[in-house]
């Protein structure tokens, strides 16, 4: 009798000991009625008294959703996100609303979808199709804002939501591209007109530059021709003048200097001619005319000394 008491005792004992897997709490009820909760590891339980109502997992769950919405001017939207949660905490109360809040899962899920894509929805109706694709920030802060305490109250926290795609209809999408595409294509052309105006600008100023360098080099080369011819009038005229001074020292006529000059000029001529013909009046009468022009000449001159 004592080792059939004894095995009856261990079998009790064998059957109240309850393992919880890390990452959740079990629910105990004692006649339908909460009692406590476990947490993970080996636990003792009352046999054929106390049972196991619910396992409850505190780790993160992820939901994909997708869903449509209407903006203000009428544009259909859809959406496609991820939601990610968990349980608040692993305190008591907190199990107990998640245990006893909705009666499944199926109609834990059901509940916080529509309620996060009705938050989504009354958003977007404020919006205008325009500006939707810029507010998937916003639109993220503003049902997290809004979700945050009703979640709270089933003992769930919101971790995060993503919006992973925002699409329209084909015929939007299509209007949306050809807007892209053509604010592209004038702003390539306004570039495209920008070079060429710095391009045909910055070609006249440098032709501009270049003509004025060109006009203030002829000027400069122009000034000092100038000076060059000065310079060698002013030679040839103080040569002439020292020649016809030593002409009169050694009693000679001055006007040999002139005749002198004017063989020079016709053999410079025969010298550098490059082929060109040059018809000189070589009679006796052409002598005399020339010669008398060369006096004429040298009577101008000395009467400038004097």
């Amino acid at each position: 009798m004592n080792w059939i008491l004894l095995a009856l005792i261990g079998a009790t004992v064998v059957m109240g000991l309850k393992t919880v897997q890390q990452g959740n709490v079990a629910v105990v009820t004692i006649f339908g009625k909460y009692r406590r909760i476990i947490r993970p590891g080996l636990n003792f339980m009352i046999p054929f008294i106390e049972l196991i109502f619910k396992k409850i997992s505190t780790q993160n769950r992820s939901v994909e959703l997708e869903f449509q919405a209407v903006t203000l001017d009428q544009a259909n939207v859809y959406f496609k996100s991820m939601l990610l949660f968990s349980v608040k905490d692993a305190e008591e109360e907190t199990i107990k609303r998640v245990a006893f809040k909705f009666i499944d899962d199926k109609s834990l899920m059901q509940a916080l979808i529509r309620t996060i894509e009705g938050n989504i929805r009354s958003f977007v109706a404020t919006k205008k199709q325009s500006e939707v694709l810029s507010l998937r920030r916003e639109i993220v802060d503003h049902v997290k804002e809004q979700i945050d305490n009703v979640i709270e109250e089933w003992g769930y926290h919101l971790h995060d939501l993503q919006i992973n795609d925002i699409t329209f209809d084909e015929v939007i999408m299509k209007s949306m591209s050809q807007v892209v595409a053509s604010n592209n294509l004038k702003a390539a052309a306004e570039n495209e007109g920008q070079a060429l105006l710095i391009t045909k600008t910055k070609a006249a100023e440098a032709e501009g530059n270049a003509i004025k360098i060109a006009a203030t080099a002829e000027r400069e080369a122009a000034q000092l021709r100038g000076q060059g011819v000065a310079l060698f009038r002013e030679e040839v005229a103080k040569g002439m003048q020292n020649a016809a001074r030593e002409m009169q020292q050694a009693n000679l006529d001055t006007s040999m200097i002139m005749f002198s000059m004017w063989t020079e000029a016709i053999k410079n001529f025969a010298e550098y001619g490059k082929g060109n013909v040059l018809f000189l009046d070589g009679s006796p009468e052409g002598m005399q005319k020339t010669m008398r022009q060369m006096m004429a000449m040298d009577q101008i001159m000395d009467t400038d000394k004097k």
